[in-house]
């Protein structure tokens, strides 16, 4: 039998930021990125459950680049960018 884990503890700062500790990042498989979803029960007792967000890094539309053009045009000069015999139209 497996001696149970002793409970991590981070300190709140003074912006009420916490650490996850590293070793619960791993256990949990918590990356950059991912959102934790607090919960308080009607106990009191605080809950927090892992969001995962990994589909991209431009997934919000709040955080879209626009890149001109109507995106239906592509570019594909693989090194070609300065040699004037090469053309997007061959």
């Amino acid at each position: 039998m497996a001696a149970e884990e002793p409970p991590e503890e981070t300190k709140v700062s003074d912006r009420g930021m916490v650490t996850i500790p590293a070793s619960l990042r791993r256990r949990l498989d918590i990356e950059a990125g991912d959102k934790l979803r607090w919960n308080v029960t009607e106990k009191g007792d605080l809950t927090v459950e892992v969001v995962r967000q990994r589909y991209g890094a431009f997934e919000d539309d709040d955080l879209q680049a626009p890149m001109g053009g109507d995106s239906l045009e592509t570019h594909d000069l693989a090194g070609h960018e300065e040699d004037p015999a090469f053309t997007e139209d061959a």
